[in-house]
């Protein structure tokens, strides 16, 4: 018996679902490949359920033979195992990043006489409604807080992008991009005191307070489902962090940054060029025990950034505090340098690894911005945070536009660097 093949990446079926089913139902036996949790993720499409429930799920349809895992979503690894003789999908692949997979699966298919087959895709008010409540779904606190803890777990290197309001939190939502045959997006973002400082025309001296960065958080949040990792700066008062925990904790915030720095704060890259002093061990060891002591649920972190290598007081230092703050309780560790090259950043967390094998490492390759993803991984790091360069590019691009209206006394020349209205309109989502 000929058989048809169609991958699902849901967790909830709909008319448009059931539709290919019956058209793949007339070619065959039907085969459902259930997207792995490692590749929706890549695909933009983080799982509310987990893979064997979703296989039950599949399985459950009354018109489905089988149903395999697919681990690819090229469907490298499924269509030369299963050999279909028909692959069946919506016609909602053929333009963007999406066009890819379709092309590869027809060249799959090509090489033994298989045939894809598409359906019309469906798109009406009760899918439209089913998709929005996955949506509103992964963006409830339970959900998303939690999700940075999975993604620790299932992605080699967790990629996190700032945001520092609600339209640069879409782009860090909704950036997908096609590279070598496969897709990739940013996995979490990070919510900067420095971006946030710099939005309100303010200094990086922990000005703003906590309850303006809720508000910048409530506005990425409204239109997110990613998880959230704040930058907390020093955390502020042993007394006032504990009940910032429980209120990032609340609203659904995965992680806290704190780093090890007393009074009054300057950004880090100034390093030894302006007076910053280091906390002891002690007192840095008693706030983050505080703040673990407060937190209410297992999903919430709290990470410590070790500020020893930006003040030049050596990688021993660095290492004895990184072995206290895990004692302590911290969750990950975040080490931070503003050399131009990524070296006395892989040697501590080779040292670090050496000993620690399990804890989070975290970095934030500004100033070694030559670094890849790949290398980080090789010594060890967990979460990388692009902190800044949303924030950095706007600018220089606002303020050539606005040179260019006073210099031509009109708009039509600063045209060309604009981005249409149409597209930022398309961006947004209507409820």
């Amino acid at each position: 018996m000929r058989t048809a093949y169609t991958c699902f990446c849901t967790d909830v079926i709909h008319e448009g679902h059931l539709k290919v089913l019956k058209e793949a139902k007339k070619h065959g036996r039907v085969i459902i490949g259930a997207l792995s949790d490692e590749e929706l993720i890549r695909y933009n499409k983080y799982p509310t359920i987990p893979l064997d429930e979703r296989i039950k799920l599949y399985r459950s349809i009354k018109c489905v033979d089988k149903v395999v895992v697919q681990n690819s979503m090229n469907y490298d690894d499924v269509i030369p195992r299963v050999k279909p003789d028909y692959v069946v999908h919506g016609d909602n692949w053929s333009n963007g990043y999406k066009a890819t997979i379709r092309n590869h699966v027809i060249e799959l298919l090509e090489e033994y006489g298989g045939k894809l087959v598409e359906v019309p895709y469906t798109i009406n008010e009760d899918v439209i409604k089913t998709d929005l409540r996955l949506k509103h779904k992964l963006s409830m606190p339970e959900y998303r807080r939690k999700r940075l803890r999975d993604l620790i777990k299932m992605c080699p290197i967790v990629k996190t992008i700032e945001a520092h309001s609600g339209l640069t939190g879409l782009i860090a939502e909704k950036t997908v991009v096609e590279n070598n045959g496969k897709l990739d997006q940013f996995d979490a973002i990070w919510v900067s005191s420095l971006c946030d400082s710099t939005d309100r025309g303010k200094p990086d001296i922990e000005l703003v307070d906590m309850s303006a960065r809720l508000r910048t958080i409530s506005d990425i949040m409204e239109v997110t489902t990613k998880p959230i990792i704040l930058d907390g700066d020093t955390g502020g008062l042993t007394e006032h962090f504990v009940y910032n925990i429980r209120t990032l904790e609340r609203i659904g915030v995965s992680a806290v940054i704190i780093e090890d720095k007393t009074g009054l704060k300057k950004n880090s890259l100034f390093g030894t060029e302006v007076i910053q002093k280091q906390d002891s061990i002690e007192n840095f060891c008693s706030k983050i025990a505080a703040g673990k002591k407060a937190q209410l649920t297992d999903d919430f972190m709290i990470f410590a950034r070790i500020e020893s290598l930006i003040l030049e007081n050596g990688m021993d230092d660095a290492l004895e505090r990184a072995r206290a703050y895990v004692e302590a309780g911290a969750d990950g560790i975040m080490i931070h340098s503003r050399q131009t090259d990524p070296n006395e950043i892989f040697e501590f967390c080779d040292k670090f690894r050496s000993e620690d094998k399990n804890t989070t490492l975290v970095v934030v390759p500004t100033s070694y911005n030559c670094v890849t993803e790949d290398e980080l991984e090789k010594h060890g790091v967990n979460i990388v945070i692009y902190a800044n360069q949303l924030m950095r590019a706007a600018f220089p691009a606002m303020k050539k536009a606005a040179e260019s209206i006073l210099v031509n006394h009109r708009a039509l020349e600063a045209d060309e660097m604009l981005m249409p209205f149409k597209d930022i309109i398309t961006l947004i989502d209507e409820l």
